[in-house]
């Protein structure tokens, strides 16, 4: 993962929301289009025909500091696949980003006896700001997939809330049950429980099944949604939401 961390002036402009998993959309300006300076997203698709627009990757927020004008992303870089990840990856100190938002909705809900996590990199930033996010006397349990161990990031926490970093260790994500079975095969603790879920679609319809039908939770008492779906772009994998494939709840 690498993380961004951009500044200046125009970040006074941003209005955070009361949500641990707050996002942006980042619009990337294609290559060889002229835009008019400075750049309004808005602007241009009222003005633009579609294929000239500015393509669009959505991503979750790590921190953001707007008395000092700062805000991190982190991002997921598979080599040279994909947009955002090689841009973090070459990016400089001088470049530009340009995003709109924010949006966001999951926030812990204080009244709960205890909080469960489960993610992959997509959901790491969201989780990490949650764990962050929790009192001082939360308990849970947090279980966090990346592809090895070099990959485990520091991340403040309650004491009370354990976190089980969970490896693939080379397999696809398509071809993984790592994250469903650490929390299938997890404590479970007594009371009621809020639940945060994301990460890859296919992933999140199996701890679905696993929270609501053997679990026995009440929606109300989760947050679960595909970040993404493995071998899609996120054109595709947004166009899909509507659709069997990509409907999870």
């Amino acid at each position: 993962m690498v993380r961004i961390v951009a500044g200046g002036p125009d970040l006074a402009k941003f209005v955070a929301k009361d949500a641990t998993d707050m996002y942006v959309k980042i619009n990337f300006l294609q290559p060889g289009v002229e835009y008019a300076e400075p750049v309004d997203v808005f602007d241009i698709r009222d003005t633009m025909p579609r294929e000239l627009w500015p393509v669009t990757r959505t991503y979750t927020v790590r921190w953001v500091n707007v008395a000092e004008q700062e805000i991190a992303i982190d991002f997921v870089v598979h080599g040279d696949t994909g947009l955002a990840g090689p841009w973090a990856a070459a990016a400089v100190p001088g470049d530009r980003i340009i995003f709109t938002g924010p949006g966001g909705a999951y926030t812990p809900n204080p009244e709960a006896d205890w909080h469960l996590f489960a993610g992959d990199e997509a959901a790491l930033p969201a989780i990490a700001a949650a764990l962050e996010f929790l009192p001082a006397e939360a308990i849970g349990h947090a279980y966090l997939e990346v592809d090895t161990a070099a990959e485990i990031q520091p991340i403040n926490k309650p004491d009370g809330v354990e976190l089980t970093w969970v490896f693939r260790n080379g397999a696809m994500p398509d071809q993984s049950t790592a994250l469903l079975d650490a929390v299938s095969n997890g404590p479970w603790l007594e009371g009621t429980v809020h639940a945060f879920v994301h990460g890859e679609r296919e992933y999140m319809k199996g701890l679905r099944d696993l929270l609501l039908k053997q679990r026995g939770l009440d929606r109300s008492q989760l947050s679960l949604s595909g970040y993404w779906a493995y071998g899609r772009t996120e054109d595709n994998f947004q166009a899909e939401k509507k659709e069997p494939i990509g409907i999870i709840l």
